[in-house]
């Protein structure tokens, strides 16, 4: 009691002096009960100093309630330490603003373990209130709030001024701050000083600054290329726990890409990364299994799933596509276009477009949220030749969009400079009239550039119009000769238009056991009119072969899909 009655008996300002000393000498439960005397004097910077020893758990056991309660009345009572660490809790959401409490009930000023939003207009109030008062780190600050906060609040001239003023006084924040800000003018002159000014910021040892000095250091910019500095820099600020760090530096010992090539240390750090929020490392995680020598799909999921969740709309694309195959999860194909329609409305173009694909393909069905023809349109318009023809394609066949052959057309014309099913689309309009003047003698130039690229349809329709004079002179060794590369390829017109060339000797010598032989193909490969003449040729002994029981089988599939005459030939055949 007599201790206590000593203490009690002290001057509030003794009180705080004689804490000072004892928590300078690290005594920090002896000056705890002295910074209290004072604090509840009400002398503001012994309530600083009350809260900060809750908020640390120094001298005392912590309190986030005593802490917050102690802090709002120093920010009241003027402390500018004070105003500027409680703007500082406003903009990273930690702080919660209690109207008209005045520091008497801010027990909610920290509500929940996990952050909320932001409160710009409270920081702005306690951050100016510091940094008019001289505080560096509440200049600093402010002049985030003014190059940061909501776009009615900044004021990037009045921010700078504010960063030049707290780094004139030395705060690391403040020199990093009026680095941005500089880099934010884009003036070459600059480099040097912006180079400078991280510096200060990194020899304070904030994790950021190193980071931006490391990939300055790397790139050259107002300061020497050094890629071995660079990696020392980016390991420095990754050992500090800097996330971005980590995956830089995972990402440059895998890769070899600075001073060496570690790819279990760098991938050790690139997991660090994404378990610490990096959606990028997450990412970048899942695309080295996917593509390594050996691929693990499974783990490869694990890692998109990761960044996905968290928004990573590349990674949602990719997870999606796990799902779509089968590969490292359970094939689910309704769980793959979910993750494809999150990436798509997302804005990711490629998982726009492999949506729209799927709308085309009829394995999505169309809804207001699957904007197709949009989509292709945004990527066609940047150049993507793709997207142009699959444009085309929804306008021909009202996809998405209402049908319009003239924009069919259109977009199909301008696929057509590069993917050779386009040119074959774009040649059948011309041959058709359909969204186009009706024009043979260009419909023959882009089937044939289609036909140089391989594709059997165009080679097959080249030569129709070539065995036909349509559009141009008539060949029918021209002709003959495309078929059999289209019937080479699988087409089965073609192949029953080589049988009907040797059966007619157009363009090929008159050969009735070629012309079989190729009718067999085709019929075989179900073409109606291929069937019938099968099952003539086999029932009239036409070729040499005589199989009446054969006949009456190819005559019956002929029948089946459609082919009247072929009724005709059964109705005369010999029953069986």
């Amino acid at each position: 009691m007599a201790i206590l009655d000593r203490l009690n008996g002290l001057h509030p300002a003794l009180a705080l002096r004689r804490a000072v000393r004892l928590a300078e000498s690290g005594k920090l439960a002896e000056a705890f009960p002295l910074v209290a005397i004072a604090a509840r004097a009400g002398i503001p910077e012994a309530e600083y100093r009350v809260a900060r020893s809750y908020l640390e758990g120094s001298g005392v056991p912590p309190s986030r309630s005593e802490g917050a309660r102690w802090l709002r009345l120093a920010a009241d009572h003027g402390n500018a330490h004070a105003q500027a660490l409680l703007a500082a809790l406003f903009v990273a959401g930690l702080a919660a603003n209690e109207d008209g409490a005045k520091g008497k009930s801010s027990n909610r000023l920290f509500e929940k373990e996990s952050s909320q939003a932001p409160d710009f207009s409270m920081a702005l109030h306690f951050a100016g209130k510091a940094a008019e008062a001289g505080s560096a780190t509440g200049q600093a600050i402010l002049g985030y709030i003014l190059s940061k906060g909501p776009k009615a609040m900044r004021d990037l001239d009045a921010a700078h001024v504010w960063y030049e003023k707290s780094a004139a006084a030395g705060c690391p924040e403040g020199c990093l701050g009026l680095a941005l800000s500089l880099a934010r003018r884009r003036q070459p002159e600059d480099r040097r000083r912006i180079a400078a000014e991280v510096r200060r910021a990194a020899d304070a040892g904030l994790p950021t600054a190193i980071y931006l000095l490391a990939a300055l250091t790397e790139h050259g910019m107002g300061v020497p290329v050094d890629l071995q500095a660079a990696a020392q820099l980016y390991k420095l600020a990754a050992e500090k726990g800097l996330a971005s760090a980590q995956f830089r530096l995972g990402l440059a010992l895998t890769e070899g890409s600075l001073a060496r090539h570690d790819p279990l240390v760098g991938e050790a750090w690139m997991r660090r990364a994404a378990v610490a929020g990096n959606l990028d490392a997450a990412y970048r995680l899942g695309e080295r299994y996917v593509k390594g020598r050996e691929p693990d799909y499974a783990e490869a999921a694990t890692w998109y799933r990761l960044a996905a969740e968290a928004g990573h709309q590349a990674a949602a694309r990719a997870l999606g596509s796990l799902y779509l195959s089968g590969n490292g999860v359970a094939r689910d194909a309704e769980e793959g276009k979910r993750w494809l329609r999150a990436a798509a409305k997302g804005g990711h173009r490629e998982s726009q477009v492999d949506l729209a694909n799927l709308v085309l393909e009829g394995a999505v069905e169309p809804d207001d949220s699957v904007d197709v023809a949009g989509w292709f349109e945004a990527t066609a318009l940047s150049g993507d030749l793709i997207s142009a023809f699959n444009l085309g394609l929804c306008y021909a066949e009202g996809v998405g969009v209402g049908e319009d052959q003239e924009r069919a057309a259109h977009w199909m014309r301008r696929a057509a400079d590069g993917v050779p099913q386009a040119q074959y689309m774009y040649a059948r309009m011309l041959q058709e009239g359909r969204g186009v003047a009706s024009d043979l003698a260009q419909a023959r130039i882009w089937f044939k550039r289609a036909s140089d690229a391989g594709m059997a349809d165009a080679q097959a329709a080249l030569a129709e119009m070539l065995l036909n004079g349509r559009g141009g002179e008539q060949s029918s060794l021209a002709a003959a000769h495309l078929f059999k590369q289209a019937a080479a390829e699988g087409h089965v017109g073609a192949m029953f238009a080589i049988a009907a060339m040797y059966e007619s000797g157009q363009g090929l010598s008159f050969d009735q056991k070629a012309a079989q032989k190729w009718f067999a193909a085709a019929a075989e490969r179900g073409h109606g009119y291929a069937q019938l003449m099968l099952g003539r040729y086999l029932s009239k002994g036409i070729a040499g072969e005589l199989n009446p029981g054969a006949a009456r089988a190819w005559l019956e599939r002929a029948v089946a899909q459609g082919v009247h005459e072929a009724a005709d030939e059964l109705a005369i055949l010999e029953p069986a």
